[in-house]
């Protein structure tokens, strides 16, 4: 079981979340609050802990996956009149619920703003969405690729033509789980002022249009507008890219500033420096590079270019990640019950995050968590036998 809200290290230590599951940015941005000391208790179904009532395809995602961890968590039948207000009274204790249905869904369950603020004044209500919570998608279904479109992402990916999706980094996870946790945490802020909660609004399609404000700028001032991998930041020029080593591997080339521009060509032994500048010689020169680059290996390149200011990196394999030095010695990943799993960020001098605490199964903390409500044994029993309560161990 997770340490309960005071013992949790962290800089958000004795802030407690009430999440109710879902899928991708909801735990995403849950994770992220867990994972800097809030005490975020998640509300599963009672369907997720029993898999013969489970969905086909659900169990990978509901169970103890990563960004299930450092949670407590209780599984509960919201659709009931006592599941209702167990949850409601859950909601009473907390700082922050995070939900991430279609709009509506929660109103229907009786679990919408007004009911949840009638029990806690001070109640941060967050809602997680694709679309938003109106216009006229708002009610579509979808997934992080169809908002990226929507927004404008999408299109700045994909040289050659057809535009490729990001599996999830921009729209779920960057646009969305973590957009989530910033509105988080400003409400939570502007909360020591005024004393009241507030509604959050977090959409996808909002966050990932937000992401794109430094290239629409480039656009408007014309600086931004040739086919994508054709323009200065997306492999368009010969000092910003992705290129092949002679083993097969890549390397990442990141050189924008003249500076960093020389220090790479001298590196490299490559000539026309003083044509830089002129993009209508970016692609003999890109063709002079990729030549170059694809005369050593990887790690050949490494010894060259890695720590020096070329701008350099190799590209890396998620199996690999953990293992370079950079990584290593930043302690960038740690080992949660035998996975290599990213460590919790940003970094805090005065109040550090601990080590995340597993993920856990669903339900397998519904007795200790209703127990801090009053519930007692027989009452919890009664709750388990009607199907209103579910444990990992009452199945």
């Amino acid at each position: 079981m997770s340490p309960s809200a005071g013992e949790r290290p962290g800089p958000l230590s004795g802030v407690r979340v009430i999440e109710m599951s879902g899928l991708g940015p909801t735990p995403f941005g849950c994770m992220m609050l867990a994972d800097l000391g809030a005490d975020v208790i998640r509300i599963d179904r009672v369907a997720d802990v029993i898999p013969s009532r489970a969905s086909a395809g659900d169990s990978v995602m509901v169970g103890a996956d990563y960004l299930a961890r450092g949670r407590r968590r209780v599984a509960l039948d919201i659709r009931c009149d006592e599941g209702r207000e167990l949850t409601l009274r859950l909601i009473e204790r907390a700082d922050v619920l995070v939900e991430g249905f279609r709009p509506g869904t929660m109103e229907r369950l009786g679990l919408g703003p007004e009911p949840c603020q009638a029990r806690n004044t001070r109640l941060v209500y967050a809602r997680m969405t694709g679309w938003g919570q109106e216009g006229p998608l708002s009610a579509a279904a979808g997934h992080d690729i169809n908002y990226i479109a929507l927004s404008g992402a999408l299109a700045l990916t994909g040289a050659g033509g057809t535009p490729v999706a990001p599996p999830g980094l921009v729209g779920d996870f960057g646009s969305g789980g973590m957009l989530l946790a910033v509105g988080v945490l400003a409400a939570l802020v502007e909360r020591e002022r005024s004393g009241l909660g507030q509604v959050i609004d977090a959409a996808i399609v909002d966050g990932s249009a937000l992401l794109t404000t430094m290239l629409r700028f480039l656009h408007d001032r014309g600086a931004w507008g040739e086919p994508v991998g054709m323009n200065m930041l997306d492999g368009g020029s010969p000092f910003y890219g992705v290129y092949e080593t002679s083993d097969g591997k890549h390397v990442a080339l990141g050189a924008v500033e003249p500076r960093f521009q020389r220090v790479l060509f001298e590196h490299l032994g490559v000539s026309g420096i003083e044509e830089m500048p002129d993009p209508r010689n970016w692609p003999e020169l890109k063709r002079t590079v990729a030549a170059t680059i694809a005369t050593r290996t990887r790690s050949e390149w490494q010894d060259l270019l890695e720590g020096t200011d070329a701008c350099f990196a190799p590209v890396l394999s998620l199996d690999e990640v953990p293992q370079h030095e950079q990584n290593q010695s930043r302690a960038t990943f740690v080992d949660i019950a035998g996975d290599r799993q990213p460590a919790p960020a940003p970094r805090f001098d005065r109040t550090p995050a601990g080590s995340p605490e597993p993920a856990s199964s669903p339900g397998a903390d519904s007795a200790d968590v209703l127990a801090e409500l009053g519930i007692a044994h027989e009452e919890l029993q009664r709750l388990l036998d009607g199907g209103v309560v579910a444990t990992a161990r009452h199945t």
